[in-house]
């Protein structure tokens, strides 16, 4: 396959090596492609909220051949308990109803560990360039020119970031967030801390007035997960400002009550303090010329939609299958992985959405025993054909 009339494969650069570039990576790989990712941190980070894949995203799993890796790295979460602010047990979700795609996922995985199997499943075939970035980017009909932010000055036949939320591609490119940043009125904190509360194999769950304080078990037995949420109309707080999100963090849950107070007397020693709006990403398109955005980037559903880490999984996939099978012409085959990804992502975010919306209690939530929201479940979790791109590689 010529590209740029060249026969070695396209030379693309990924920005970002949390969990949707490194899966990108991957398949770009596979397909021949010659990949270079970069990632402005100046290591993996390690650690984050637990992560789900549900349905379709435990095929592309399979695919990858990651199954056995991604299921000895798993959290080993037995299900998740919804408690009074007593500590009684209101409701019981179990790790494997509904067939493992239930409210615990049969698949949960720290953000970090999962992120450290991609890279190793990567590392040998792919160029990882950590604590850089891009600085500048300009693109004509044949390819793209990047300056990082080191110095360095290369050229590639696309781009793609896979950044995050607050993707600095996406703004160079696409232009500023609150073009496409749609907050929903919650904050999301988490961060780990010494297991005095007994957590074992089961997360435990406190609610009231749209609020919320749990604790979830980790890889590591003697440190547990402490999770917030809260209300917030709006949310002015820089995400790299840590001791105002802290202040915030405070000052929003003082008085919740159960164990609350305990779990805040440890948000000072905290070395994986995260704290951030509830959004979500929604944009007219995905791509502009050689340029394409995947995962949180492009398509943030939301902690709330519980579908993350399966939709980058499931887009990274599609965007190298499509790319590759369209003879890595960025036209086509960025359309191509639009017009399959979209209704999948559209579903997941609905789900976000609702999650949120049912969280308040300034009226009544949506009633959720209808055959709308099965059908709305099915397409969020499973509503997404994979093509085989095996003979387009």
């Amino acid at each position: 396959m010529s590209v740029g009339g060249s026969e070695q494969g396209p030379r693309v650069l990924v920005a970002g090596a949390s969990v949707a570039g490194p899966a990108l990576a991957h398949w770009l790989r596979r397909r021949g492609a010659e990949v270079t990712v970069v990632e402005r941190a100046p290591e993996l980070r390690p650690g984050g909220q637990a992560v789900d894949a549900r349905g379709v995203a435990k095929e592309v799993i399979g695919r990858m051949g990651l199954d056995t890796a991604v299921r000895a790295a798993r959290t080993d979460t037995a299900g998740a308990y919804i408690v009074d602010a007593d500590g009684n047990v209101l409701e019981t979700h179990r790790a494997d109803d509904h067939g493992g795609d239930g409210f615990i996922a049969d698949i949960e995985i720290l953000r970090g560990d999962l992120s450290r199997v991609l890279y190793d499943d990567t590392r040998d075939g792919v160029e990882y360039v950590f604590g850089d970035r891009i600085a500048e980017l300009g693109q004509d009909a044949d390819g793209v020119d990047v300056v990082f932010e080191g110095g360095d000055r290369r050229r590639f036949d696309l781009v793609i970031g896979a950044d995050g939320l607050h993707s600095q591609l996406r703004g160079m490119v696409f232009g500023p967030r609150e073009q496409f940043v749609r907050h929903l009125g919650l904050v999301l904190a988490f961060y780990s801390v010494p297991n005095e509360f007994g957590v074992d194999r089961w997360m435990i769950d406190h609610q009231e007035g749209g609020r919320s304080a749990g604790l979830r078990p980790v890889p590591d037995a003697t440190r547990a997960m402490a999770m917030f949420s809260f209300p917030a109309a709006d949310f002015d707080v820089d995400h790299r400002d840590v001791a105002a999100q802290k202040r915030l963090l405070r000052e929003r849950m003082d008085g919740f009550g159960w164990l609350t107070r305990r779990m805040l007397a440890h948000v000072d020693d905290a070395p994986d303090f995260y704290l951030d709006q509830v959004a979500q990403v929604v944009m007219d398109r995905w791509s502009s010329g050689r340029v394409g955005l995947l995962g949180d980037a492009a398509f943030c559903a939301s902690p709330m939609s519980g579908a993350g880490t399966g939709l980058a999984l499931v887009g990274a996939y599609l965007l190298a299958g499509e790319l590759a099978a369209a003879g890595w012409d960025p036209k086509v085959g960025f359309a191509g992985y639009e017009a399959r990804m979209r209704p999948y992502v559209e579903a997941n975010q609905e789900m976000g959405r609702l999650h949120v919306h049912s969280l308040g209690d300034a009226e009544p939530g949506p009633d959720f025993s209808g055959a709308w929201f099965a059908d709305l479940i099915e397409r969020a979790i499973n509503g997404v054909d994979l093509p085989d791109y095996e003979a387009v590689t």
